[in-house]
């Protein structure tokens, strides 16, 4: 591990800069394609970090770190893994120490934001709140650096008096870190205000590790070609792109800018190659889409709920399908290889990963009926299911309740019907009850439905359609009503935090 991170340099480097609602794994990919040479996460709150548990997703072939409500915070992939550094809003050293280590293997760098303005970082005395207090910033960074096996760094903005300004970097230079990143503008001053090139380069002058400069989208960086200007004009040794790089990430190319239309179009890719919350999709998209943003594309594009309607704005439902085909086989794979093995207590619940297969089981017999005709056997309450859905992929998790004990699937399925009968296979093999599968011994459960089935024929037959067709309706009505969990991580209304 102490040796991979010396591959990571901060020293004449091109960075995508950390941004809220930007930053995102799609983003930071593109930006990577374009010649970006490392991608910075957006600000991941630590106290949030710190709940979440790191699953790998064979699916999606991504590492994800999961909060309790089951959003993912943030998601990474072995392509950038040598280049994403993760940045944290922290005011604590031993939480932001928990979450270092907890993200350490997945990332080339950790960076603490000490230079955002906004209240959604200020508030508990993260980002530029932290500049006021030198002894907190050493505190953090000292234990950072002593804790993790990864570059640490940190990004500041510039303090009221440049000797201010020079004793800070002075201190953060001591506690060990790798490179120092400098907004150069005050506390108080926003992206309408010019850059202090001339407090960068005295930064730069004043510490032997790599700086990276910061905040010249205004007015200095249009293309390519004024990242060099930039770097002079602030004596750094590196440049770090925020909005230049959101409205078109293409600025990391030495080709030349690309059109914006098929910049998005390949940012859309990698939204829906890795399943992209449709809101931060959207969001990134109307940042490219600028001044275009009221056009019929605009328009089209605001509208959109989902990654699939984002991708009819663009034309790119053939590639959408396509890729939810590779991701659902992917999906099955990896589900048929995990054998339902020996249950688990879940809180109140027993689970189990249990998929329904319909294949798996005889015309008009099915492991809800069965529960039902044992449930009725035994004199106990009808089985009862409670059914969710989740916003990020529509799928459905039910539990069924039968003599006060429940059961459920840790599986999620593509529809509440599926959901319920995998919650009812759960609950028969725990009992120990036959479920119906072909193949299986006849148990006398429903064999007079079987028996029926039988002798009535074609008549039979023509009856269950009917009857299969009328419960589909139902369910398809149930299914709107379906609890709605996992809603979006971010407001889209809010504007994003550029540090």
């Amino acid at each position: 591990q102490a040796t991979s991170w010396r591959r990571l340099s901060f020293s004449n480097i091109t960075a995508l800069a950390p941004m809220v609602r930007v930053g995102t794994l799609p983003m930071r990919l593109l930006a990577l394609d374009y010649g970006a040479d490392v991608v910075y996460c957006e600000e991941l709150i630590d106290i949030k970090m710190a709940l979440c548990q790191r699953q790998v997703n064979d699916v999606l072939q991504t590492v994800d770190f999961v909060a309790p409500d089951d959003r993912v915070m943030f998601r990474t992939c072995e392509r950038e893994k040598d280049r994403v550094v993760f940045q944290m809003g922290t005011a604590d050293p031993e939480r932001a120490l928990t979450v270092a280590q907890l993200v350490e293997k997945d990332v080339a760098a950790i960076d603490v934001n000490m230079g955002c303005p906004k209240e959604y970082s200020t508030k508990g005395g993260m980002g530029a709140a932290l500049l006021s207090d030198p002894d907190k910033i050493e505190a953090i960074l000292r234990t950072l650096v002593a804790g993790v096996s990864k570059p640490v760094t940190c990004k500041i903005r510039i303090l009221p008096s440049l000797e201010e300004t020079l004793s800070l970097v002075r201190r953060i230079e001591k506690t060990g870190v790798a490179a120092i990143a400098v907004h150069g503008r005050f506390k108080e001053e926003r992206p309408r205000h010019p850059v202090h090139c001339d407090y960068i380069q005295a930064v730069a002058q004043a510490v032997s590790i790599p700086v990276i400069a910061n905040g010249g989208s205004l007015d200095l960086v249009k293309s390519n070609g004024d990242i060099q200007e930039f770097r002079k004009a602030a004596g750094a040794s590196s440049v770090m792109l925020a909005r230049a790089a959101m409205w078109n990430p293409s600025v990391f190319s030495g080709q030349g800018l690309l059109p914006v239309e098929r910049v998005m179009e390949e940012y859309l890719k990698y939204a829906i190659r890795y399943d992209n919350n449709p809101f931060n999709t959207k969001y990134c998209l109307c940042q490219m889409l600028r001044d275009k943003v009221e056009s019929p594309l605009g328009k089209q594009v605001q509208s959109a709920q989902t990654n699939a309607e984002i991708s009819e704005a663009y034309g790119l439902q053939d590639f959408y399908r396509q890729t939810q085909e590779q991701l659902q086989a992917r999906r099955d794979a990896v589900q048929s290889g995990s054998r339902p093995d020996r249950p688990v207590l879940d809180g109140d619940v027993v689970t189990m990963p249990v998929r329904f297969e319909r294949r798996e089981y005889p015309p008009q017999i099915t492991p809800k009926m069965f529960l039902l005709e044992w449930s009725r056997k035994e004199k106990l309450e009808q089985p009862l299911y409670e059914t969710v859905q989740r916003c990020q992929d529509r799928a459905f998790q039910s539990t069924v309740t039968v003599a006060e004990r429940k059961y459920r699937s840790t599986l999620w399925e593509k529809s509440k019907k599926f959901a319920e009968q995998a919650a009812a296979i759960v609950c028969l093999r725990v009992l120990g009850i036959p479920e119906g599968r072909i193949g299986e011994e006849d148990s006398g459960l429903v064999c007079k439905r079987k028996r029926e089935a039988k002798l009535n024929g074609a008549a039979d037959e023509e009856g269950s359609k009917k009857r299969h067709v009328a419960e589909d309706q139902q369910e398809a009505g149930s299914e709107a009503s379906a609890v709605l969990v996992n809603g979006d991580a971010h407001d889209p209304q809010t504007p994003p935090n550029h540090q």
